[in-house]
């Protein structure tokens, strides 16, 4: 009988702040590596009770950052995903998290210290930046080479790709759906298009001529377009948004903050007229000086929304037109 694979249990964070209307993700690094990594630390029980408790250690010791908001995302456990020379070692698990954070120039000092960075998240997604109209690289070289993709392969394999690419991307007839960010990345790796498909040698060529977003170590993207496509949902039925922002903040800061997370730009007016349907802000009196107009006035989130209603959140509207 064949011994059992010996399993460790690995633990990843996608931690998320915004930044001048950026999104921005904390990533590390390791001596002699270029790669970018999410923070990531084992999991050992024998001196945490729980995963997010060791989470919570693994970050502030890599990081010196102290969560706020966390959730768990997804365990990742394909075979390879984590692949090392010759496959050699136990199999890692990782069980991925989303967490957010607010920028303190304090703790960004720390965090210079420490060796880790944020850097825009859309670098390593750009495709999923549709804030200034539909991003030129989708028809550049996404679309072409993954429609190659699809009809090279085999009759019984052509159509459903086919059909995997128009729900993911939006083609012909269908909407592009902001929160298919998981469906895009796996199609774009399946095809042989990133970075990461090639290192795992599960492509021996590149199909497009510049590379599609920045690489990260082992399948850390894949779990960076995990938590961006759960933040997009989850802003719409829970005030997760407000994790993101100071304590005191206009309409526009919020607005933008928004739009830097869906990825696509909000109708001033529309946008207004939700938060004020929604009651998830309140004044606080006071205003903030605006360069060139009048002062903005300053709200902060209204925490009695959570008794009031069991799904407060910022339901954006409807999806991007492709």
């Amino acid at each position: 009988m064949t011994a059992p694979a010996e399993i460790e249990i690995g633990l990843n964070a996608a931690i998320v702040a915004i930044n001048a209307r950026t999104p921005r993700l904390l990533v590390v690094g390791e001596d002699g590596d270029a790669l970018d990594a999410l923070p990531f630390g084992p999991f050992d029980p024998t001196r945490h009770r729980t995963m997010e408790m060791s989470l919570r250690h693994t970050v502030e010791a890599q990081t010196a950052l102290e969560l706020g908001y966390i959730e768990q995302l997804y365990t990742f456990g394909d075979r390879g995903r984590h692949k090392m020379p010759g496959d050699q070692g136990p199999h890692v698990v990782s069980v991925g998290y989303l967490a957010l954070t607010r920028l303190d120039s304090d703790r960004d000092a720390k965090l210079e210290l420490s060796g880790a960075r944020w850097r825009d998240w859309y670098g390593y997604l750009p495709w999923e930046d549709w804030r200034h109209g539909r991003p030129a690289l989708l028809d550049a070289a996404v679309l072409p080479a993954l429609t190659g993709w699809a009809d090279e392969a085999s009759s019984s394999a052509s159509a459903p790709r086919r059909s995997r690419l128009k729900l993911a991307f939006g083609l012909d007839d269908f909407p592009f759906d902001e929160e298919r960010v998981l469906e895009r990345y796996e199609l774009l790796y399946e095809a042989g298009l990133v970075e990461e498909a090639v290192q795992d040698g599960r492509a021996d060529i590149r199909r497009t001529t510049a590379p599609l977003g920045r690489p990260m170590r082992h399948d850390h993207r894949r779990i960076a377009a995990t938590a961006l496509a759960r933040l997009r949902s989850k802003i719409k039925y829970r005030p997760v948004i407000f994790e993101l922002m100071p304590p005191e903040f206009t309409l526009t800061d919020l607005q933008g903050t928004v739009e830097a997370i869906a990825g696509r730009h909000v109708h001033k007016q529309n946008f207004r007229r939700l938060v004020e349907g929604a009651e998830l802000v309140e004044p606080t009196g006071f205003t903030q000086a605006a360069t060139g107009g009048r002062p903005a006035a300053l709200f902060r989130f209204r925490r009695k929304v959570l008794e009031e209603r069991p799904a407060p959140g910022l339901k954006v509207g409807g999806r991007t037109s492709g």
